[in-house]
Order: structure tokens, then C-alpha cells, then sequence
């Protein structure tokens, strides 16, 4: 009798500490993969409300939602991300959804700088376009691909912002761009240290930005938008 109630509550146990698991991760400092799902649509069709009823029913965290004007973002470990972009089709159907799956670059704290990262991290998700000369876009990739051989300082930038990951996605033309940092923290007290005593950042900077131009609904001049936390 007594073993019999010892293994119900092991099995309690185990299936709380796998739900808990189930709907965290991309918010800490943990190392498991996360997509990107963007969906865009009309305020008459998602609200903040029922964008976060829809994480609710599906166990995704509401740290990981993110938006701008009517683009709403998830930020999702990659193994959920095709479920969950298949629920969002359902839920709000005829909607544009894009999914950028794996980074084509990652910057990552404990690799590139030989230092631990914090546990507890914020994410700031932006996105961009690629301009439309498939030539320049090649350039674009090769740059990022050769980063770390040819323009080290940049590495070495984040490394002084207590940058913990920057990771670029592609789907198209459209970039996401994700810059993880120790939560508490903001990318304006810490951006300013990537270029500290350090040109070559705001070379690679001013290089990039030959590349790179607003999505199709960005504000006049406006190359980066930043999407606010919800």
C-alpha cells in the first residue's frame, strides 16, 4: 500500500516538472533552440486579449510574446514551433504567418566569449529586410559566415555588453534579429559597449546597413523595428 502511493506521487511529481518544462525555456539562459513565428493581422482579427487566451490554451508563456503595430511575434522552443504554427493557422485562418526556424548566425556568451551565462535573460526582437539585389543579399550572408575569422571585434563587442545571445533569422528577405541580455538589464545601457574603444564594430555597422532596409510597413526611414514585450 505504502509503495503504491510512493509511486503515485512520483508520477505527480514527474508530470508537474514536465509541464513546468513544457511551457519555459527561451526565457532563461537554458540551450535548447528557439524559432520565431510571426503572424500578421488586423486588430479586428487578433488582440493583445486573445493572442494571450491563444498562449494560454497552448502552454506558451506570455514572456515570449512580443508586438508591433499588427505584427504579433512568439518567440518558441523549435521543437513546438510547427505546432504551434499550424494552431495559429486554425485560430486565426486567411492571417499571414511566417516561421524562421534556425539562425543563420548565433552569438553565443559561453562559446565566443569562454564566459558563463546568466540564467535569467530578457529578449529584444527586432526585425529588418534584406534590400531586393539577390547579389547583395549573397554579400550579406557571406559576411556573417566569415564574421568571426575576419571582423573578431564584433564578437568581442557583444562580449563587453554582456551581450548573452544575438542570433539573425531569415525567411526571404525579411531578418529577425534576437539580442538576449541578463534580464533587468536594456539594450540601451548596454549597445553603447559594443562599439566602446572598438571602430571595427561601427564599421560593420555602417557595412550592414548598405544591406539592409524596413520591412514593407515600417515608418519612412526606419530600418529596425524593435517589437515590445507584451
Amino acid at each position: 500500500m505504502q509503495n503504491t502511493v510512493f509511486f503515485r506521487i512520483l508520477i505527480k511529481l514527474a508530470f508537474l516538472y514536465l509541464s513546468f518544462v513544457h511551457i519555459t525555456g527561451c526565457s532563461t539562459g537554458s540551450q535548447e533552440e528557439c524559432s520565431i513565428i510571426e503572424i500578421v493581422a488586423p486588430s479586428d482579427v487578433i488582440s493583445e486579449k486573445n493572442i494571450v487566451q491563444f498562449c494560454e490554451d497552448y502552454k506558451v508563456e506570455c514572456e515570449r510574446i512580443f508586438n508591433w503595430n499588427n505584427h504579433w511575434v512568439i518567440y518558441i522552443n523549435t521543437e513546438r514551433a510547427e505546432e504551434i504554427e499550424n494552431r495559429l493557422g486554425e485560430s486565426f485562418p486567411e492571417q499571414e504567418i511566417k516561421t524562421f526556424k534556425t539562425p543563420f548566425y548565433h552569438f553565443n556568451r559561453k562559446e565566443d566569449c569562454g564566459k558563463e551565462m546568466v540564467v535569467y535573460q530578457d529578449h529584444v526582437i527586432m526585425t529588418a529586410s534584406l534590400v531586393e539585389n539577390e547579389e547583395m543579399q549573397v554579400e550579406y550572408m557571406q559576411f556573417h559566415h566569415t564574421q568571426r575569422e575576419e571582423w573578431s571585434e564584433v564578437a568581442e563587442g557583444f562580449c563587453n555588453a554582456d551581450f548573452q545571445h544575438v542570433k539573425v533569422y531569415r525567411n526571404g528577405r525579411q531578418l529577425m534579429l534576437v539580442i538576449s541580455i541578463p534580464k533587468g538589464k536594456s539594450l540601451e545601457e548596454l549597445n553603447p559597449k559594443t562599439v566602446e574603444n572598438n571602430p571595427r564594430v561601427e564599421e560593420w555597422n555602417s557595412i550592414m546597413s548598405i544591406y539592409q532596409e524596413g520591412i514593407e510597413d515600417a515608418p519612412e526611414g526606419v530600418t529596425w523595428i524593435e517589437f515590445k514585450k507584451i
